[in-house]
């Protein structure tokens, strides 16, 4: 089963010198928190605010020659999680075809918020996170933590 999430906050994780994509589910009960560096982080934080760059940044360019294709970007969904590192595939339609592209999580959520594209997570990814781990992170945030993205 997979879960409907959305970017819910962008994060600095000092301890990690990284930065954290925080989805949370539809019903808020779910959290995955994604830890990439600052240049999807910088994407990420471009298409949340809006804010257009005078020149296409690399995911504006994959999206463009997307539209330019006619393809559509359907979806994108968290399929896996091994040894701390996320797995994640990009669904596009492209004339009668669905195409399914292996991706990084962070570039696909790039590309997904700035196609309008919803975010999936697999279920197991989620119970694959160490509840432990996730718990202590998730004692130590502070509401202003989580950044002007939440709603």
């Amino acid at each position: 089963m997979i879960i409907q999430m959305k970017v819910k906050g962008l994060m600095f994780d000092p301890y990690n010198n990284a930065y954290i994509i925080i989805l949370r589910g539809e019903e808020g009960n779910e959290v995955l928190p994604i830890w990439v560096g600052k240049t999807e982080a910088n994407s990420i934080s471009l298409a949340l605010e809006g804010i257009f760059t005078p020149r296409p940044m690399t995911h504006d360019l994959i999206k463009n020659v997307l539209d330019a294709l006619d393809a559509k970007i359907i979806s994108i969904v968290i399929t896996d999680l091994r040894e701390n590192t996320y797995f994640s595939k990009t669904h596009l339609s492209y004339h009668d075809s669905e195409l399914t592209i292996d991706s990084r999580p962070s570039d696909a959520i790039a590309l997904a918020l700035r196609a309008d594209a919803p975010i999936f997570v697999a279920e197991h990814v989620i119970q694959k996170q160490s509840s432990e781990e996730l718990d202590r992170w998730l004692e130590n945030l502070k509401p202003e933590d989580f950044g002007k993205y939440d709603t």
